[in-house]
Parts: structure tokens; sequence; C-alpha cells
């Protein structure tokens, strides 16, 4: 698809024969990683299966990268579907956020404070 960005070449850090990992280009944190499959599909729920275990077997190596190389506390991993659910690019994607101790005052309900009211 030439209009995905995702769909065009990336400074990959990692990669398998279905799946892709970069950087984010808008960080959340320090060594913030995307997973992509390389063929394009709009949502995770698009993403045929044996291209869910490659990515889901990417997530495992680029998490262990992050773990040798910056040592992060946590993670966050978040798969955004649609739109309404922040999703900005429509190739399916899924975030691999080290976190650090310090790094939000109160950290507890982690992606649960996204969403207004939420504790």
């Amino acid at each position: 698809m030439k209009a995905c960005i995702f769909c065009q070449p990336q400074p990959y850090v990692l990669e398998n024969d279905r799946a892709e990992a970069f950087y984010d280009i808008h960080p959340v944190s320090r060594g913030h990683l995307l997973i992509i499959p390389k063929t394009h599909y709009p949502t995770y729920f698009d993403v045929p299966v044996a291209d869910r275990e490659a990515m889901l077997a990417l997530l495992n190596e680029a998490k262990a990268l992050l773990d040798t190389q910056l040592q992060p506390d946590g993670y966050n991993i978040g798969i955004n579907v649609g739109a309404p659910a922040g999703q900005t690019v429509m190739h399916c994607h899924i975030h691999l956020i080290p976190r650090y101790h310090g790094d939000t005052p109160d950290p507890r309900g982690g992606i649960r404070k996204m969403l207004p009211g939420e504790k």
C-alpha cells in the first residue's frame, strides 16, 4: 500500500519472515518500539494467525533487546484498533513501551488512565 507509512522501508531493529520492529518516531518513553506485520492489514483483528504469531515472537525478541540495552523496570504493551481507540496509522502495530521507575508519579492503573475518570 503506497500511502501507508508503515508499508515504506523503516529503520528496522529486528525482523523475522513475517514481522518487523522499529523505534516509534513519537516515543512515549525511551526505547518505545512498534512491531508490525510485513503485509499490510488495517487492524490486529485482520491479521492472519501465522502473521500474529510472528508478531508475538518478535515482541518477545524486542523485549529481550530492550532488557539488554536499556534495562527498563517494566513494560506496557498496547494495540489500538480503529480511530476511536487512538489508531492513527491504519497498519496493524503493537506498541512495546518500556517503563522506568519515576517516569510517572503514580503508574497504578496502567493504560486505564487513558480514559477520563478511570483510576
